[in-house]
């Protein structure tokens, strides 16, 4: 049976679980990547560019067009990048070990990710799915830039948000939202599909040593790259979120979904709101998921879907994809 090829655009801030999200997109025969956009977040934005040019190259695969994108949120500065879950690289000190980023190919106007963005919407109009597992400033700037793109993309799929569950950079606060929560609110009222991929479900797929050590020692120079990676970001969850070596897998279980290759059991597309006060509750994801008590399911007229619980298991297929790189 033939598999359904999505052409993607991944627009991130290429960090440890960006990587692996990256080298699942390169992986699956579901997914053509056919462009990189890179934003503000775990790194800075050039700095991500650079870290994504790397692994590209890494992979074999140059011919992916890559842009630099927003290095500041809407509101304020850069927050100076996230060195103590990734590194100083964001990458767990493994990009002097990796291929010299080599300028990827593509027309002479690629312009900035925007530009990129937009240039993608109209050659894969209809086609197009964007995977967004960093600040969403990109996105938002072009919502504003061309007003048309909604109509063009068939989903928007983000690594981002907390409904249920505390959140990892602020108390009720997932670090791509809170990075940027104007950016986001854009984001998720816009017209366009939009699945929201939070922490509730991210937090349940995790990646222990065993696995690490299986990707250090595979034949894949990719897989042996994210495995040396690994070691860093393993050590930071062990330290500070989990008490035991393993760590989520955000990023690549939200390029898995947009992709179809986990099970949802429960993502109802309800009514978000992200909060833009300056209070505690800055960045905050509010899913209005007060119609799931009596009727669960799609609210009428809402267009995020929020998943809420996945089939176990994804481990295993991304430790697959990665060694078959």
């Amino acid at each position: 049976m033939t598999e359904t090829l999505h052409p993607v655009y991944l627009d991130c801030d290429t960090g440890i679980d960006d990587a692996l999200a990256l080298g699942h997109l390169l992986a699956s025969p579901r997914a053509d990547l056919v462009g990189v956009g890179t934003v503000h977040g775990n790194i800075d934005a050039a700095g991500a560019a650079e870290n994504t040019l790397r692994l590209l190259a890494l992979a074999g695969r140059q011919d992916v067009p890559v842009a630099v994108g927003a290095g500041t949120p809407l509101a304020g500065g850069f927050s100076g990048g996230a060195v103590a879950v990734h590194g100083a690289d964001g990458i767990g000190g493994v990009r002097a070990s990796l291929p010299d980023a080599v300028a990827s190919p593509g027309p002479e106007d690629t312009g900035d990710a925007v530009d990129l963005l937009i240039r993608l919407s109209h050659e894969y109009a209809g086609e197009l799915q964007i995977l967004a597992i960093g600040p969403l400033t990109n996105l938002a700037h072009a919502l504003v830039r061309d007003p048309t793109l909604v109509d063009r993309i068939a989903g928007v799929t983000v690594m981002g948000g907390a409904a249920l569950v505390p959140g990892n950079a602020r108390p009720a606060a997932e670090a791509n939202i809170w990075h940027d929560p104007e950016a986001a609110q854009a984001t998720v009222a816009a017209s366009w599909p939009v699945t929201l991929v939070p922490l509730d479900t991210t937090m349940e797929h995790t990646l222990d040593e065993t696995y690490r050590r299986r990707l250090a020692e595979a034949a894949s120079p990719y897989a042996r790259a994210c495995g040396e990676m690994l070691d860093v970001y393993l050590n930071f969850y062990e330290t500070v979120v989990l008490g035991r070596r393993a760590a989520a897998l955000h990023d690549p279980l939200a390029a898995a979904i947009m992709l179809g290759e986990v099970a949802l059991l429960d993502a109802p597309r309800v009514h978000v709101e992200v909060d833009c006060t300056d209070g505690p509750s800055r960045g905050s994801t509010v899913c209005d998921l007060r119609s799931q008590r009596k009727a669960p399911g799609d609210v009428p007229g809402a267009t995020v879907r929020v998943v809420l619980e996945t089939a176990p298991g994804y481990v295993d297929l991304l430790t697959e994809l990665l060694e078959s790189l």
